[in-house]
């Protein structure tokens, strides 16, 4: 699933949660002493991605390396390496990049289910909600609203890799393209500089949406830095 929606360059792997006992055993001590504080689920999920990651790592052909989370609990990528992970019930992806080639990159994946009731209202422009009513209507087995919040919750992990800033769901505004890419467009301008539309491709297969967006090289200088969100 994850190589279907990457952009070139790009190399990513995923699980669907049978590995995570052994993802967990294959912690680098820095990063176990990093989680040892939380509960088991959430110590599997941390080691699953981080565990992805090195596989992608080494499809790139780098070393592994330790994936540490900050104080805000991005992972801190190697140096030259830009990186973004994802994990919902049953699925953890990872994907990584050279920044030569890729400036900014975020994933996200969620069940293929609606949003819970009112949570649309929070997180959809009243023009993306407009796009979702008539997304439904033509393709009703993908739950669109979900899809639109997955990819502004890529969208916030590509921002923030660019800028260091937070991002609030109403400055991103989002297009989809029923069938596979899709775009989002960013209302601030950090810094008096401009940031282009983030574009990339999304799909909808075994119960899950996954959405990438990306921004290519050059574009930034700022730290390699991407949410590992719970």
């Amino acid at each position: 699933m994850i190589s279907d929606v990457l952009p070139t360059g790009a190399r990513g792997a995923e699980s669907f949660g049978e590995r995570d006992e052994v993802a967990l055993e294959a912690l680098l001590p820095q990063e176990s002493e990093a989680i040892s504080h939380a509960g088991m689920r959430r110590r599997q999920e941390f080691a699953a991605v981080r565990h992805g990651a090195r596989q992608a790592l080494s499809a790139l052909g780098l070393p592994p390396a330790a994936l540490l989370p900050d104080q805000a609990g991005a992972p801190l990528w190697p140096d030259g390496v830009v990186g973004s992970m994802t994990h919902c019930t049953g699925y953890r992806a990872s994907a990584v990049a050279l920044r030569q080639d890729i400036a900014s990159l975020g994933i996200d994946a969620e069940p293929n289910s609606p949003l819970p009731a009112g949570v649309g209202r929070l997180v959809l422009l009243p023009v993306e909600a407009e796009r979702v009513r008539g997304l439904e209507t033509a393709q009703p087995s993908v739950a669109w609203s979900r899809l639109f919040f997955c990819a502004k919750e890529a969208a916030y992990k590509a921002w923030y890799t660019l800028t260091g800033q937070p991002l609030d769901s109403a400055d991103v505004e989002i297009v989809v393209n029923p069938e596979g890419t899709l775009a989002a467009a960013i209302s601030l301008t950090p810094r008096g500089r401009a940031v282009p539309a983030l574009r990339g491709r999304w799909s909808a297969q075994e119960g899950l949406l996954l959405v990438a967006l990306a921004v290519p090289s050059p574009l930034s200088s700022e730290p390699q830095r991407h949410w590992d969100r719970p």
